[in-house]
């Protein structure tokens, strides 16, 4: 769970500063960039439902993990970018690769006992890039830093 809350966080902070570039850029854009970045996470969608059952019934490999990739994400942000309005269409895609990018980039700094990340990149490569491992899905003090930071964003934005 603070990891979750950690991205939402991140995702806040990136469309927060970048609404003092953009006008258009309001709360309620900042809240699909925050979207965007819990789109890797739809993978733990596994937990509800088998990828083996997705399989079965669509008839081709599936598994959920692909979501947590950048193919993955990037799929799933044409889906998010197809269903709002056609004049919000390239604001939307833009502030969901957003939220989706910085939630793999922090998620490729988490440590790991291999010390390699996971395919991040696929379906470019199925490389796993090394992890400076800075910290644990699990670590709390990470939603504190961030919320922090989110709050200070907020706070020099001003009420916009």
């Amino acid at each position: 769970m603070p990891d979750l809350l950690s991205h939402a966080f991140i995702a806040f902070t990136a469309c927060t500063l970048l609404s003092l570039r953009y006008d258009w850029l309001t709360g309620e854009y900042v809240t699909v960039g925050m979207a965007g970045a819990f789109i890797p996470d739809m993978a733990k969608i596994k937990l509800l439902v088998d990828s083996a059952t997705v399989e079965a019934a669509l008839g081709v490999p599936f598994d959920w993990l692909g979501v947590h990739t950048l193919g993955g994400a990037f799929v799933a942000v044409l889906v998010g970018t197809v269903v709002v309005g056609r004049s919000d269409r390239r604001r939307a895609f833009g502030l969901l690769s957003l939220g989706a990018a910085s939630h793999l980039f922090a998620d490729a700094l988490l440590l790991k006992a291999s010390g390699q990340s996971y395919e991040v990149l696929w379906p470019l490569t199925r490389y796993h890039p090394p992890t400076p491992g800075l910290y644990l899905s699990t670590d709390v003090w990470l939603a504190g830093v961030t919320g922090a930071i989110a709050v200070a964003a907020w706070l020099f934005a001003g009420d916009r």
